[in-house]
């Protein structure tokens, strides 16, 4: 499968998740009165909104360069997983102050083995949605999918600790239940600070991990009459790298084969990063 239809794919599946999941959770808080569920509910009713945000923005990523954009869409994959943070951060809020209610004022939890049926399934949805996410992430390097994936990860904990907070009321500890709120409210809005700093990342240019690059720049020079590379500078859009360095040649060559080792050098950075659009200027050495 294609990596555009990957990413379609991925998108497409965690709306239906969340939406899926926002249903079920509505019908066992409205009969269990569960501050957790609530948690949940909310959580999945965001994930919705925020799965939706990003299908779209994951639609205008994909779309070829053009006269406005030489650069490609790639950078909407960053804006939509800042609107993401958002969507969680306030999921955050909403959960922490309905906890904080029902502290104030406890009430007993009804119909616990519903919600625990439904948060069972909402762990056995989340995981399969999870496992889909990472092989997208790892094919196409999406900052959408994988700020996405981020979220659906705490979403996983999140569930397990509803799940935990209601067999604990089942038991009697319904006191409990509110205080597993508020864990999972701070829980929820520490996932949207790292969401934050990995899409400012891609917005402020920030270059690939030290070690890529090095591996780059080591694949320049390893090609047959390179002398050297520098000035190696790297950066990312949505699922694409940009790359641009400076070639070291002999300066007897002709224009044509200075050319031709410009090209090997891209195919060869190409072929173990296929996603890197690869920009070689030639020096030539004395």
């Amino acid at each position: 499968m294609s990596p555009a239809r990957l990413l379609r794919l991925a998108t497409v599946a965690a709306l239906a998740t969340a939406l899926s999941l926002a249903l079920a959770k509505a019908v066992a808080w409205w009969l269990s009165g569960s501050v957790s569920l609530l948690a949940g509910l909310t959580d999945s009713l965001l994930d919705g909104a925020a799965s939706l945000l990003n299908l779209i923005a994951v639609h205008y990523a994909l779309r070829p360069a053009d006269e406005d954009h030489r650069y490609g869409h790639g950078k909407a994959e960053a804006l939509a997983g800042l609107a993401q943070a958002l969507f969680v951060g306030a999921s955050a809020v909403l959960v922490a102050l309905q906890a904080v209610d029902r502290l104030r004022h406890p009430e007993p939890l009804a119909a616990t083995t519903l919600g625990i049926a439904v948060m069972l399934l909402s762990l056995a949805l989340t995981a399969a949605l999870l496992l889909l996410q990472r092989h997208v992430v790892r094919v196409t390097g999406s900052t959408a999918i994988r700020a996405d994936a981020l979220h659906y990860r705490s979403d996983l904990l999140l569930n397990c600790a509803i799940l935990l907070a209601l067999i604990l009321a089942a038991q009697g500890w319904h006191s409990l239940d509110p205080l597993f709120g508020l864990g999972i409210a701070v829980y929820i809005l520490w996932s949207a600070f790292s969401i934050v700093r990995e899409a400012v990342a891609v917005l402020m240019d920030e270059a690939l991990a030290p070690d890529v690059s090095q591996r780059m720049h080591a694949l320049a020079c390893a090609v047959p009459g390179v002398l050297g590379a520098h000035d190696l500078r790297t950066r990312v859009s949505g699922s694409r790298w940009f790359v641009q360095l400076h070639l070291e040649l002999p300066g007897e060559l002709s224009l044509r084969e200075a050319h031709s080792r410009c090209e090997a050098v891209e195919r060869a950075i190409r072929g173990e990063f296929p996603r890197a659009e690869v920009l070689v200027h030639a020096d030539p050495v004395a």
